[in-house]
């Protein structure tokens, strides 16, 4: 296989997952870059298995049901990193984004999990089916106050943002619009529950009251009935402007970094024809996600736009843990990790707003910069971690010997990487100012393997690392 498949498939795999490591890279480029998008798309068809719970909870019990939400980021960063099931988890990250629901308000761990869990159920299916599956949804119901949307007295949250964060975006539906969704979802509520005390947080449950539901006729989007909430998502789902709205959406998240979300009322697309062509795989699917995906990610925009996108905190942990071999057991620490995403500034499962984080270069102040590079070379210089001793072994069975070629080898098996030729100049002279490297003894082998971690830290200190 050439370079090129190499650095392809390493591509696809920072999108559409957080990464793998040269032996996994070898051995899906030598399957075919469709091939690896189709397993993607479609792990049940492809037998993928999924990430194996029994272990976690064998070794945490308490994440099962997990009560503070240090433990429930626990929970969902053990998927992220050990999941076989790549994009399926990647997708939970752009759901959870798009219809961002926090702790702050919610309260309930445990119902945020299963939120997760109808991400992973419903990502990659019907986009159709996912908005019904959250507007069942306790955490979602309560987020946005659906539990107070009653038939003689709308509250209008969910239907607002449902049409202006969740499918359709501003400028394309009215305050009746939202008005008559609001009455849509009346009724829709969550079923009464045992007080937490003493004993901690309930499960919560999706009822629906009809007598509390507004039978009566209602306009929306033009379209005239009498419309409960199923009726108004299968109206919104057939509009133009959701198809051009998840299709930017998509765009943003998995190929390059738009403007944020509320300038996109002023702003066009960055690239029209690519937004057009995922909106018209996504209409013709009859908006299944998977198919919407298969078309993104064969795009010849997709296989260019290749480090365009500043990586996102969780994009810096997972991919670091995934490349580096750490956390693939539940050991002690997981909690520990599990908060690291936050101190770089992307609390999971509690995002700052209903508008979720905003991405691209926002991710990058000077404390959250500081905390990303001291994560990253923290990992990389441990050169007792199983990806790194991989890495090692590869640079001893090729016989590096040149600061030069020591620094093209860490950069060719760390990604491969791009960096701009001061970068690499830069790294040569600080790799060359303890002259060659030798294998020929045990002590020089392990001389030589530190300075191999030393400079994969440093690489992970650079800018260009820092991308995706």
């Amino acid at each position: 296989m050439s370079e090129n498949d190499i650095a392809l498939t390493a591509h696809l795999m920072r999108r559409a997952g957080f990464g793998a490591d040269r032996d996994q890279l070898e051995a899906m480029a030598a399957k075919g870059y469709e091939q690896i998008v189709e397993d993607l798309v479609d792990p049940d068809a492809a037998g993928v298995p999924e990430v194996d719970r029994e272990l976690l909870f064998r070794y945490y019990p308490n994440l099962e049901n997990p009560a503070p939400i240090p433990q429930g980021r626990s929970h969902y960063l053990y998927h992220l990193i050990n999941s076989p099931r790549q994009l399926e988890e990647k997708m939970t990250l752009f759901w959870h984004t798009l219809f961002a629901t926090g702790y702050a308000k919610v309260d309930n761990t445990t119902e945020l999990v299963r939120q997760m869990e109808i991400f992973r159920t419903y990502g990659l299916g019907s986009y159709r089916d996912l908005l019904v599956a959250l507007a069942k949804n306790p955490a979602m119901i309560y987020w946005l106050d659906n539990n107070y949307n009653h038939k003689d007295e709308p509250n209008e949250n969910w239907g607002r943002e449902l049409l202006e964060l969740f499918s359709m975006g501003q400028g394309n539906y009215t305050e009746k619009d939202v008005f008559e969704c609001a009455r849509a979802f009346t009724g829709w509520t969550i079923r009464h529950k045992i007080p937490r005390a003493p004993l901690g947080r309930f499960l919560w449950g999706f009822q629906y009251n009809p007598d509390d539901h507004d039978d009566s006729e209602k306009e929306f989007l033009g379209q005239r009935g009498n419309f409960n909430g199923e009726d108004v998502i299968d109206i919104i789902v057939r509009q133009p402007a959701t198809a051009r709205f998840i299709a930017r959406h998509l765009y943003n998240f998995f190929v390059a970094d738009e403007v944020q979300v509320p300038a996109w009322l002023h702003s066009p697309p960055r690239d029209a024809v690519a937004v057009n062509i995922i909106a018209d795989a996504f209409v013709n699917s009859d908006y299944q996600m998977k198919d919407t995906l298969r078309v993104l990610l064969n795009s010849d925009f997709f296989k260019e736009a290749r480090f365009t996108k500043v990586k996102s905190p969780a994009d810096v942990v997972v991919g670091v843990c995934r490349m580096v071999g750490d956390f693939k057991f539940p050991k002690p620490g997981l909690q520990l990790i599990s908060e690291e995403t936050s101190y770089q500034g992307q609390a999971l499962l509690d995002p700052p707003s209903v508008e979720g984080w905003h991405f691209g270069h926002e991710w990058i102040d000077s404390g959250a910069l500081v905390r990303r590079v001291n994560f990253a070379a923290d990992r990389f210089s441990n050169i007792r971690l199983p990806g790194i001793e991989s890495i090692i072994d590869r640079i001893k069975a090729q016989r590096v010997v040149s600061p030069a070629d020591l620094v093209d080898a860490c950069l060719d098996l760390i990604g491969p990487l791009e960096v701009g030729e001061d970068t690499r100049q830069e790294l040569v002279t600080l790799a060359g100012q303890r002259g060659e490297l030798s294998w020929d003894t045990e002590e020089s082998c392990a001389s030589s393997a530190q300075r191999v971690g030393d400079l994969l830290a440093l690489i992970g200190s650079s800018r260009e690392f820092q991308f995706c």
